[in-house]
């Protein structure tokens, strides 16, 4: 019997935190954003973090209650505040960013509830961010090393601020077999690794030196490259009036973990992509809700 798509277990793995804008605030997090979008796209979406017993952690488990995206794995912590980060748009709509230290996500405990969802997983998104305090590495690499097998482990690498080491980023590439990166973040990972030649050829180096199954690498208004044992899918892109860009790479990341996990065709899983991150660039904020069309789109 061939598993249904509300069947895949999705987990976002690190930060959930409120992105902190001139005039509103907006919920926020990478792997927070990939597990709401992912629940829109028909995934069984869980969120392993932690936050504050404040009235915005409260109001986090409000918004994830809202995209039902399960909270059983979201710690709360008496010590430490929930994350915010605060966020400046430039006149094109791209995001800068200032991120706050020592907060709930920067300690994410282990628990027998995480050990028993990393064994159960089918895709896992993490980042570089996530990883900034011991204590939630220690955390997300455990539950990478726990996953089975078939498991699509994505990296998506999310540089911020000086928050990431060469070391950090070797260790998660080693950790991963999928990989998400931007077209301002590849050139930061080229210089870590060495990688030379054109950016073909810098993707296809990351592919073979970290074993990886797939290297996607989005320019934003310009689409996405996804490089596959099957070859170079490339996407042009779709031109959008742009409120904000906040949150455009997670959904991509949302919806190629979906398409891969639906086993559509790379080209048919890049043009999907495409569509959902210049959408979440036409709305405000990380998450707006899908129109229906395209919440069916692996159905």
């Amino acid at each position: 019997m061939e598993q249904s798509i509300k069947e895949f277990i999705v987990v976002g793995l690190g930060a959930v935190l409120w992105d902190v804008f001139p005039d509103e605030t907006h919920f926020g997090g990478a792997p927070a954003n990939f597990a709401c979008h992912s629940k829109m796209l028909g995934g069984r979406s869980v969120m392993v973090s932690c936050i504050g017993k404040d009235q915005m952690g409260l109001d986090i488990l409000k918004v994830f209650e809202r995209y039902q995206v399960n909270t059983e794995a979201i710690a709360q912590s008496t010590k430490y505040p929930t994350g915010t980060v605060l966020v400046d748009l430039d006149n094109e709509g791209q995001p800068s960013f200032h991120i706050t230290p020592n907060v709930a996500w920067d300690f994410i405990p282990w628990s027998i509830e995480i050990e028993n969802l990393a064994r159960q997983t089918n895709a896992v998104c993490f980042g570089s961010l996530d990883q900034r305090s011991k204590k939630s590495r220690q955390t997300i690499q455990k539950f990478l090393q726990l996953v089975p097998v078939d498991c699509l482990k994505i990296f998506d690498i999310n540089l911020r601020q000086d928050y990431y080491s060469d070391e950090l980023i070797i260790q998660s590439l080693e950790l991963a077999n999928l990989l998400k990166l931007n077209d301002e973040e590849l050139p930061v990972v080229k210089s870590i690794l060495g990688l030379t030649g054109e950016t073909i050829n810098q993707l296809e180096q990351l592919k073979q030196k970290f074993k990886l199954e797939l290297v996607s690498l989005t320019r934003g208004g310009e689409g996405a490259v996804l490089l596959t044992e099957d070859g170079v899918f490339d996407h042009p892109g779709l031109s959008v009036e742009v409120k904000d860009t906040v949150g455009a790479g997670d959904a991509f990341t949302a919806t190629l973990a979906m398409g891969l996990l639906n086993q559509f065709e790379f080209e048919t899983i890049n043009e999907k992509a495409n569509q959902v991150a210049a959408y979440v660039c036409s709305q405000s904020g990380a998450v707006p809700i899908l129109p229906s069309e395209m919440k069916t789109i692996f159905a």
